[in-house]
């Protein structure tokens, strides 16, 4: 990473921390002090209205909650959304850079603005929730899914990586620790961003969750956070994992990535001293409660010309 990694007490964002304007959070590669990767997270009132200007960026538009009608270049995408994040995958939007949209939700709703800078224009295209390719990985406590809606095999970006991990409360995530900040053949240099939504108990009582980030005698980082519901973490560089569901909260991150490099590829090496766990999955079933959601009905492709 070319820029100055920002101090360990800027990577926890509690929610709250990083609003700014009509943004519920507002991460850009200058807020971060790094060069790639963003992420807004936009509140709508019913019958609200908002007009972005992607500008050097292309962007995701993903419902976390609610639909929406998003019209960019004469395009006019209507996403069907979902009721929340633990709901199933969600349908969602590609903006190019150098475009104005406007976003409108009849009934209200919450939505991701995933972003990174770009190099080519791609054009304004739909991504239906029935194409999301989902995921079960790992096994037994360190089961979870991963709806891989916007990497680098499941649709087409300039620089954009973007997922959704679930993982059952109790089960730990994001592991074992690993690594994507250097160029080579087994590793492509990434910054990422971890957005949380922590499901409540059964009367409404508030998660937790546990994040881990730490890094290596040359490139030291140390955070340990205790991240609740619409937290953010930021991984500049270095080992990341474990992500730790407390019991009876199952938890979601949506993860936002983009590099300096010219190809687009998610690889990863993990810490060689907790790679050995891997194979200890060998003979575990992957927890039944996966996938954590009940079947959905995939809505199709809603793009009209006005």
């Amino acid at each position: 990473m070319t820029a100055t990694s920002p101090d360990t007490r800027s990577l926890h964002l509690p929610a709250g921390s990083a609003a700014a304007g009509d943004y519920a959070v507002e991460v850009t590669p200058e807020s971060a002090g790094w060069t790639r990767s963003g992420l807004r997270v936009l509140d709508l009132p019913a019958g609200g209205r908002h007009v972005l200007d992607t500008g050097p960026d292309e962007v995701l538009v993903v419902p976390l909650q609610g639909g929406a009608t998003v019209t960019c270049d004469g395009e006019v995408l209507r996403l069907a959304g979902r009721s929340g994040v633990f709901a199933g995958p969600t349908d969602f939007a590609y903006l190019p850079p150098g475009s104005t949209a406007e976003l409108s939700s009849a009934d209200g709703g919450r939505f991701a603005l995933c972003s990174a800078r770009a190099r080519r224009r791609l054009p304004v295209r739909y991504g239906p929730a029935a194409g999301v390719p989902v995921e079960l990985r790992g096994a037994g406590t360190c089961s979870r899914q991963v709806n891989n809606f916007a990497t680098a095999g499941a649709f087409e970006a300039d620089a954009i990586i973007a997922c959704e991990v679930l993982t059952p409360g109790g089960n730990w995530s994001s592991y074992p620790p690993h690594k994507h900040d250097e160029t080579s053949e087994a590793e492509t240099e990434l910054e990422e961003i971890y957005y949380f939504e922590v499901a409540p108990g059964p009367q409404g009582q508030a998660g937790l969750a546990y994040h881990r980030v730490y890094g290596t005698p040359e490139r030291p980082i140390d955070v340990l956070a205790e991240v609740r519901d619409r937290d953010v973490v930021l991984v500049p560089h270095g080992w990341h994992g474990p992500s730790i569901a407390a019991p009876g909260h199952d938890l979601y991150y949506l993860n936002v990535m983009a590099g300096p490099g010219p190809e687009r590829a998610w690889r990863i090496v993990d810490d060689p001293d907790h790679a050995w766990v891997r194979g200890s999955w060998t003979g575990q079933d992957v927890d039944p409660r996966l996938p954590l959601h009940a079947p959905t009905r995939h809505q199709q492709n809603g793009a009209t010309r006005p």
